[in-house]
């Protein structure tokens, strides 16, 4: 989330890159379409950015709760855009082959509404406690707040190891909360609150009720003879049996994206297909100089793909290069 510019389009023209580096083959069809739909809507907007964000005066106060809806599928400029997106399609992956593409869906949709109540009622409180009507009229936008209970819940389903942040080492178990604090620090202009709520929507689906009350929304509604069918496509455990081919883009192209999948794949024998993936994803942005390549200066929405202590270092040092 971020608090309410659009800019050029590079952003949109550098996640296409990556995207077509990824390979669309190799997207699972949920983050794709999730995806596309966050950039039609970017280009063709449902609102005006003052009309689709959030807050407790426009939704709570004038009833205009359409805005749980809008908020977290609409971006402030293309930046926004592209690293929600970046850091989107790199959970995605992960998250809709082990959860299985209806159950990641369902997830997605749950996560999208809840994060904004939980944005509304922290807001609500903090007004309450500060007697500080700034905080009912701070309006939120943006889809960070979903991928903060993204990547609490990958790093429940992938614990142990280590994110870099700032080239510091933090456990994956306290990530979220670093980079909620980092991100606050060095981006004002974001969301801590909105950021907040989706740490804490993940942990209630990860340690609270939510994933139960959600198994059992989902039985009620397949429950008319369909019983056994649910399970297999509401998988929340195992693959979800979605296999992606690993071939590359077919043609030619100045950049030979198809190379890096077919590189990585001759060099790690012995590695899962996410693994695998994983590790084309990072060859991808490390060939091409992630978002820096344009020469476009930092955009302060935080940083993403932080899982990757190469990428994550490198990200880093190109900042703190642009800020000096």
């Amino acid at each position: 989330m971020r608090n309410r510019q659009r800019g050029a389009h590079l952003g949109l023209l550098l996640l296409a890159s990556q995207l077509y580096q990824v390979g669309l083959n190799n997207v699972p069809p949920v983050t794709l379409a999730v995806l596309g739909l966050n950039v039609y809507l970017f280009l063709f907007p449902a609102a005006p950015l003052m009309k689709a964000c959030v807050s407790v005066q426009q939704a709570y106060w004038f009833k205009d709760w359409r805005r749980l809806l809008l908020s977290p599928l609409h971006h402030v400029d293309d930046w926004h855009l592209y690293f929600n997106m970046l850091s989107f399609l790199w959970k995605g992956i992960k998250l809709e082959r082990r959860l299985g593409g209806p159950w990641f869906l369902y997830l997605l949709s749950v996560f999208s509404l809840l994060t904004g109540l939980v944005y509304l009622l922290l807001e609500a409180l903090l007004t309450e406690l500060t007697e500080d009507q700034s905080y009912s009229m701070t309006c939120a936008v943006g889809f960070s707040g979903v991928l903060f209970a993204l990547k609490v819940i990958n790093n429940h389903y992938h614990p142990g190891g280590v994110t870099y942040a700032m080239g510091i080492p933090v456990p994956n178990r306290y990530a979220c909360w670093a980079e909620l604090v980092l991100i606050h620090l060095t981006s004002p202009g974001t969301s801590f609150v909105g950021h907040l709520a989706g740490i804490l929507v993940g942990l209630l689906y990860t340690s609270g009720p939510l994933k139960s009350i959600m198994k059992k929304c989902a039985e009620l509604v397949t429950s008319n003879g369909y019983n056994t069918r649910s399970h297999g496509y509401f998988n929340t455990a195992g693959p979800s049996g979605y296999r992606a081919p690993y071939a590359g883009h077919s043609g030619n192209s100045q950049y030979a994206p198809q190379q890096t999948f077919r590189q990585a794949a001759s060099n790690t024998s012995g590695l899962t297909e996410e693994q695998q993936l994983e590790e084309a994803i990072r060859n991808s942005l490390n060939e091409r100089g992630g978002w820096n390549a344009g020469g476009a200066p930092p955009p302060p929405y935080g940083f993403h793909f932080s899982d990757e202590p190469n990428a994550e270092e490198l990200r880093w040092r190109r900042m703190r290069r642009f800020d000096s």
